[in-house]
């Protein structure tokens, strides 16, 4: 495993809309750890794709339940509503308030391409939108709420 360098605000990269992952191959599973073992060593709660410099639809979370590896991730259903404080490893230093779904039920593949349903709630959701957001170009301060 590697830990990778993280993309800060200003790269280009973290506005761009990212493409399907369309592999899943020893290459991906490569970069999923990669990308694991990044957050953690950063000691964020998740990494997307793109915040390696990689415009695939991929992302890992870990809010403290365990790992997940989205790819291709898409929220079917999102209820509730929470406010609190986001950061970013991509934006060192700034924590913002954020409107997020209190819930959230996201359909995704895992590394090998098999189908998976998570069914999310509370900081999880929040972590999980937050990263699906990253493979949209949307970073955490378009969504600050105006005081």
């Amino acid at each position: 495993m590697a830990i990778r360098n993280i993309v800060q605000i200003g790269d280009d990269v973290l506005r761009k809309k990212c493409r399907s992952q369309l592999n899943f191959d020893d290459r991906l599973a490569i970069v999923l750890d990669d990308m694991a073992d990044t957050m953690y060593k950063a000691e964020g709660v998740g990494l997307a794709a793109p915040q390696i410099g990689i415009l695939r639809r991929f992302c890992v979370v870990d809010v403290g339940d365990g790992l997940l590896e989205l790819v291709n991730p898409v929220i079917d259903s999102a209820s509730g509503k929470q406010i609190g404080e986001e950061g970013c490893l991509s934006i060192p230093d700034r924590y913002e308030e954020v409107e997020r779904p209190f819930k959230v039920t996201v359909h995704a593949q895992d590394r090998h391409g098999k189908p998976i349903k998570i069914k999310a709630e509370g900081f999880q959701a929040r972590a999980i939108c937050h990263e699906i957001d990253h493979l949209d170009g949307i970073l955490y301060i378009d969504r600050v709420k105006k005081k």
